[in-house]
This record gives structure tokens, sequence and C-alpha cells, in this order.
């Protein structure tokens, strides 16, 4: 039986983004994961433009391409994992913007984040939460954050060390988000197909 698949989303698509140095060393600790499949999904090869369709496709089928195509990705995962940058107190519009380009595929699967900022990306996420729960799915209660001085160590605009040199920090917290989202990925994915 193949196991459940889970897409590692780069949330942030700016050029200047911290976020490929985080995924990689995701996508390296979960490459041998016994129960779950996981999958580098980048945002800036999607090119979605802001929402602009005549409804939500959970009422009306969207028109524009690059939308379906999305909607497409998107359904083709049990689960999702954010690595979420914190702008502003919240999450980045091209999360949101993804986010609303699709409503049928996320529903009734599980979301997590490794999230980044100053704070740990920690407002980001909550609101990552709030949006998730509105498109029913299961917001994780564990996260990895990178925060603080760890962040700072390893952000390009600090000390730019490798993230090796935090890991012994995050271990504990992904340890814990892999666990819980195997559950849910699990329960989830029985409920869908009962």
């Amino acid at each position: 039986m193949a196991k459940p698949r889970i897409a590692v989303i780069i949330g942030s698509t700016r050029k200047a983004r911290f976020a490929d140095k985080p995924a990689a060393w995701l996508m390296d600790k979960v490459k041998d994961h016994p129960e779950l499949d996981f999958e580098l999904v980048d945002l800036r090869d999607y090119d979605l433009p802001f929402f602009d369709e005549a409804a939500s496709n959970a009422y009306v089928p969207s028109q524009d391409p690059r939308a379906v195509r999305w909607q497409q990705k998107v359904a083709e995962f049990d689960g999702y994992l954010f690595v979420l940058a914190e702008y502003n107190h919240g999450m980045p519009a091209s999360v949101k913007n993804a986010f609303d380009q699709d409503y049928v595929g996320w529903n009734r699967k599980p979301v997590g984040a490794l999230a980044y900022g100053s704070m740990g990306g920690a407002r980001s996420l909550e609101h990552l939460r709030q949006v998730a729960v509105e498109l029913q799915m299961v917001p994780l209660r564990n996260a990895v954050h990178i925060g603080g001085s760890e962040f700072f160590k390893v952000w390009s605009g600090g000390q730019n060390a490798p993230m090796s040199e935090i890991e012994g920090v995050l271990q504990g917290s992904l340890k814990s988000m892999l666990e819980e989202l195997v559950w849910w990925t699990k329960a989830t994915k029985a409920a869908r197909e009962a």
C-alpha cells in the first residue's frame, strides 16, 4: 500500500526569501520517513494570480487555468507542511492566496508548519490555523519554530550559519510534529476513503 503523501509547501515567493534553507533541512529530515512520502512544492512554480474567480471552487469551477493547475496539485496530497515566513504579524499574501485558490482540495486534511521569524513565525502560524479551520482542515498543534537567537544565527541577514548549528533545538518539536502529522494523516485519509 502506498504511503500517504505530504506536500512541503514553500510559502514565500520573494527573491530574497530565507525559506529555501529551512526547506532543504526539513526535506533532508523527512526523506526516509517510514510512514509518509514528502514532496517539496514551491509556490514560485505556480504563478497564481490574485483570487478573481466568480466564487469558491466549492460552488463554481475555477476558470483560470493557473488556479485549476494549482487545485490539481493540492488534490494530490493527504496533508501539508508549510515552510512559513511571518510578514507583519501574519502569513505571506502568497500563502493566503494559495489557500483562496482552492477549497475542495484542502478539506479534511492536516496542515502544519515549520515557521520562522524573530518570534518564530508564531503569529503567522496562528493566522494560517484560522484560515485552515475555515477550509475544514485539521491544524496540527505541534510545529517547528525558528525564532530569536536561532533565527538570527541561520538567517542570511544574521550569521548565516548552517541549519545543523541549531538543529538540536529543533529536533524535539520536529519529532512531535511528525508524530502528530502521521496520526492525523492516517485518520483523515481513512475517513475520506470510507
